[in-house]
């Protein structure tokens, strides 16, 4: 059976309350196997036999809603792609001053390239956008609250997505990576 890495949008935050132990709980009665967490911020390992990213991300999606009363985002990727997300943002960073952070965006679908134009030719100093496949890369050589690109921008420019620190994509990567 296939094992991928779940990354939830917007959990933990404000009323949106979804405390690891209880999606693991609702992960596992839902028959999943393999399930773990990483910090609070809904980063969840699983194995599944369904193989289609999109078919999973749906179910998971209608899992969450129905536990939890609000919609939860869900972004899927195999191992082998947070292994690559990883290793980008590694790359990324030698080239780019990171100096105030460094956060990555995992979207939902493969961005336009339109929209990967309209996102990387920003036009703010002191703010990178790389969009490698379906991660974003920000990363930022001035004060992440002076920043004017963020998840927002992202979403805007190329639909639903994620936002994690590279740190917590490296450790994951270190983690379940493959």
């Amino acid at each position: 059976m296939p094992t991928y890495v779940a990354f939830l949008r917007a959990v933990n935050v404000g009323k949106r309350k979804y405390p690891m132990a209880e999606l693991r709980a609702a992960l596992d009665a839902a028959g999943y196997e393999g399930v773990e967490t990483h910090i609070q911020t809904g980063n969840v390992l699983l194995t599944t036999p369904v193989r289609s990213r999109p078919r999973l991300e749906k179910a998971l999606e209608e899992l969450f809603e129905q536990d939890r009363g609000f919609v939860v985002h869900t972004i899927v990727l195999t191992p082998q792609e947070l292994t690559q997300v990883a290793a980008d943002a590694e790359e990324i960073a030698a080239r780019h001053d990171a100096g105030h952070g460094h956060y990555v965006s995992l979207l939902k679908e493969t961005p336009t390239t339109a929209g990967t134009t309209q996102i990387e030719d920003h036009g703010h100093p002191d703010e990178t956008v790389v969009v490698r496949g379906r991660a974003v890369h920000l990363l930022y050589a001035k004060p992440y609250h002076e920043a004017k690109v963020s998840n927002v921008q992202v979403e805007k420019a190329l639909g639903i997505a994620t936002n994690r620190n590279a740190k917590v994509i490296r450790a994951l990567a270190e983690k379940w990576g493959a």
